[in-house]
């Protein structure tokens, strides 16, 4: 399995929406098994198909220390949420950038498995955070938009210096 090129912010093909999956089929499957190696060897915690310049409402998730608790979410949406939290947020198209981040601190999510069943997971915490943060890159929004305009162009300078370091 290939690993797949992770996009990196302020990628404009970060910002496109994903189109719902019509059909499960052998290539949903392998994208995602791609996008779980590809995240785990970043390594991540979570890991959406718009990152990789795949725009399907797929992510892969696992936020276990043992890397075994694989989920992958076909066509997530979030159909309850309430509370709040600040978590410290990083993301792998945005590499070395760490802010805190307001968001729901639970979450209820319907979505369809690798085989195409309706399943729903209620999510607090960590999980919580990882699904909003996820499903929000779907809808072409990266974490770094929930923070002030100065930090995002502070965010988007120290990028381009560290790109320019490394090319």
């Amino acid at each position: 399995m290939p690993l797949l090129p992770i996009l990196r912010f302020p990628d404009p093909r970060l910002k496109k929406l994903a189109e719902p999956v019509r059909n499960i089929d052998e290539n949903i499957r392998r994208l995602a098994r791609d996008m779980a190696e590809t995240m785990y060897e970043a390594p991540g915690i979570g890991l959406a198909a718009t990152q990789v310049d795949v725009h399907k409402r797929v992510i892969v998730i696992d936020i276990s220390e043992t890397r075994d608790q694989l989920f992958t979410l076909i066509n997530p949406e979030i159909v309850e949420s309430d509370g709040q939290q600040v978590c410290e947020e990083g993301c792998l198209s945005v590499p070395g950038i760490y802010d805190k981040v307001e968001r729901a601190e639970n979450v209820v999510v319907r979505y369809l498995d690798l085989e195409g069943q309706e399943r729903t997971i209620e999510a607090d915490g960590l999980l919580a955070v990882c699904l909003q943060h996820e499903i929000d890159h779907l809808n072409g929004k990266v974490f770094v938009e929930h923070l002030s305009q100065l930090k995002q162009m502070r965010i988007k300078a120290k990028l381009a210096k560290q790109a320019k370091i490394t090319a």
